[in-house]
């Protein structure tokens, strides 16, 4: 039985980035890696979208970029340019595509279509389980969610990004495609956080997803119904459907750390790398996959990998507001918008903002809301 240096389980964002950047450093050149999936990677099986200025290392592949986005509401409704941010736009199939294609010529990678069963830390090695095989590793990269652990917990609050979205094509032109629908929350909220998301490709073609912040998932009727309300609002009545897709993302600031070792790391949704405020993950991905490469050059210890900051404590405040008034959603993100400049918000949802630009964003809220679910944190 070959021994790999490393095993990454699960080729979905977290699993391919973490191959690409591996391949495209040197220092990885000689080591052995392993990649283990059920699926074949080759259809359009979701959509991802992020912001960031300038280029980036996906653009090749990026479906579409905006400079606009549309924030609406029943208080505060505006187009907003965000340069110099760019919210962009990628299929999953292109990124599959890209990544495969250049994994496949590496003599170095090995790519097994199997179903994972298990991952045991021997100490000394880690063994992989699939329904075909056994594989040993020094350090295993895992992005399956095995089991519902973050669900169980009572410590934090998990509610749940779920939607259910309709690709659509005009048979006129019906769409502004300079501008991305980044929230709409003019549809009904039913003591909930619900908006529609609106992607236009074109002046005939766009991507509509009903999407809830809540603990519970709807029938999926219940979605579809919402969203042709909402074509129905814009005026557009005759359309064809050419793809459909859902999803459902862990909101959440359970420590999905504690459960790594010195040789097995958990990345992706399953290691916390999703936004616990919005639920978008592929641009944090990218920017801890970069950090874990360069650091598996310096440490072999992965427990290690990874620090709490301050903005965990602010998505944890969110959430427990969030949790316990479910309701406040489109209130709270009108209140976001409206008193701030977007620019600075996606600085602040990326991370990168400063002290002082937090205590701008932060106090733009309801006071008393976050320190009601403060002091109910801390006592």
């Amino acid at each position: 039985m070959q021994k790999y240096d490393y095993i990454i389980t699960g080729m979905g964002a977290s699993g391919l980035m973490l191959a690409y950047h591996m391949i495209s450093n040197p220092f990885f050149d000689q080591k052995q890696i392993l990649l283990i999936d059920k699926d074949q990677k080759d259809q359009n099986d979701r959509t991802w979208c992020f912001w960031e200025k300038d280029n980036g290392i996906w653009d090749d592949i990026v479906t579409k970029k905006w400079n606009n986005i549309y924030f609406g509401s029943d208080s505060f409704s505006k187009n907003i340019e965000i340069l110099p941010y760019q919210y962009k736009m990628i299929r999953s199939k292109d990124f599959y595509t890209l990544i495969l294609d250049k994994l496949i010529h590496q003599s170095n990678i090995t790519i097994v279509r199997e179903h994972l069963d298990n991952i045991v830390d021997k100490g000394d090695h880690v063994e992989v389980e699939t329904d075909q095989s056994v594989y040993t590793g020094d350090k295993v990269f895992n992005s399956v969610i095995f089991s519902p652990r973050h669900k169980e917990q009572k410590k934090y609050p998990v509610l749940n990004q779920h939607f259910v979205g309709w690709f659509i094509k005009t048979t006129e032109d019906s769409f502004d495609a300079e501008t991305a629908t980044f929230m709409d929350f003019t549809v009904d909220q039913k003591e909930n956080t619900r908006f529609m998301y609106v992607l236009p490709m074109s002046k005939t073609e766009a991507l509509f997803e009903y999407t809830l912040f809540s603990e519970d998932l709807l029938p999926e009727k219940e979605y579809e119904d919402e969203i042709i309300k909402y074509i129905e609002k814009k005026g557009i009545s005759t359309y064809e459907i050419t793809e459909k897709e859902k999803g459902c993302i862990p909101m959440t600031c359970y420590n999905f750390k504690k459960h790594n070792s010195k040789n097995v790391i958990h990345i992706g949704t399953a290691g916390g790398w999703t936004k616990p405020s919005t639920g978008f993950t592929f641009n944090l991905t990218l920017k801890n996959t970069k950090k874990l490469t360069k650091y598996l050059k310096k440490s072999d210890d992965l427990s290690k990998f990874g620090k709490t900051t301050k903005f965990w404590f602010y998505d944890l405040l969110f959430i427990d507001l969030l949790y316990k008034k479910n309701y406040l959603g489109a209130s709270l993100f009108s209140k976001l918008f409206e008193k701030n400049k977007a620019t600075k918000i996606l600085k602040f949802l990326d991370e990168e903002s400063t002290l002082f630009e937090d205590v701008r964003i932060t106090t733009s809220l309801p006071a008393l809301n976050f320190l009601k679910v403060l002091w109910q944190r801390v006592f």
